[in-house]
């Protein structure tokens, strides 16, 4: 696809979204299969079926609806209510302690985009559980509600001892890595103070999601290049990290970097999609800037 190949943005929205529903629908086929094998329920749901399961006795049941209602965005009252009563369910708890229906129903209010899940998803915090509590903090980004931001900062700042990180390392009891992310999509400029001591966290991941969100937080760039350095990263889970990273926070200096990973194919274009939805995003000019075109050469190269 050469440059005069895109005179608009009509390519730019195609390819964008088929390579949004590309990711989408393998991990989603895989979870599917999973969470239906588990259930034991191979038929097709309907919205009214998948609600009287989730409020059902069958736990298996239960914990494929709540899936099954985030997967397929049924932003409905009656789910939505649903869905919020799940997250103070006793019923579905492993032997050790975990709470799968909890972290199902967590994760689906964050896809429907209905703010009155808020108070409650910031209730499971609190929980014992710890994917609980990241797919809290995950579907509070998701919402965008900055109501949460204390509860998140109070959270996150449970790894801080007098403003440094806690002597015990590495500290992984909290899920950081979801909450810094959070912090830095939600725009929590007053929880900045409480972020920068996660560069120093021992774990590379939490390290990158502070990068990202002091990024997002200050635009400077030392941050956007440790995420670059980072795609020299010695292992390919870490490198797909940054790559992640990369492209959530649009960091256009990294487009080069990114297409010379040594990861996927597949994840560098995702990535790369990062950074020309935001670069389209900062410019109102068309035709496309010079910049978006060469990200969209960059992409042209990897298929």
């Amino acid at each position: 696809m050469p440059h005069q190949n895109f005179p608009n943005r009509t390519l730019v929205v195609v390819l964008t979204v088929d390579l949004r529903l590309m990711r989408e629908s393998h991990s989603d086929a895989i979870e599917s299969s999973r969470l239906a094998e588990e259930s034991g329920s191979g038929e097709a749901l309907t919205v009214g079926q998948a609600i009287a399961n989730l409020q059902g006795s069958d736990l298996g049941l239960r914990v494929y609806a709540a899936w099954w209602l985030g997967r397929f965005r049924v932003n409905e009252p009656a789910a939505v209510d649903a869905l919020i009563a799940a997250l103070d369910d006793e019923a579905d708890r492993t032997e050790a302690g975990g709470y799968p229906l909890r972290r199902n129903a967590a994760r689906a209010l964050g896809k429907l985009g209905d703010r009155r899940a808020v108070p409650a998803l910031i209730g499971s915090l609190n929980c014992s559980d710890y994917y609980v509590r990241e797919a809290a903090a995950q579907s509070l980004a998701l919402l965008g509600d900055a109501e949460c931001i204390p509860a998140l900062t109070n959270l996150l700042a449970k790894g801080l001892q007098e403003g440094q990180l806690v002597p015990h390392q590495p500290d992984l009891s909290q899920p950081y890595d979801a909450l810094l992310e959070a912090l830095g999509t939600l725009q929590a400029t007053t929880s900045i103070p409480v972020i920068r001591p996660f560069l120093e966290h021992p774990t590379d991941r939490v390290q990158y999601a502070a990068a990202r969100a002091l990024y997002q937080l200050t635009q400077e760039s030392i941050y956007g290049e440790r995420l670059v350095q980072a795609l020299s990263g010695s292992t390919l889970q870490l490198r797909r990290a940054a790559l992640a990273d990369l492209g959530a926070i649009g960091y256009l200096p990294a487009a080069d970097a990114i297409a010379r990973t040594h990861a996927e194919n597949s994840l560098k274009l995702i990535s790369l999609k990062g950074l020309l939805e935001h670069e389209i995003k900062q410019t109102s000019s068309d035709p496309l800037s010079q910049d978006a075109i060469r990200v969209m050469s960059l992409m042209d190269s990897l298929l």
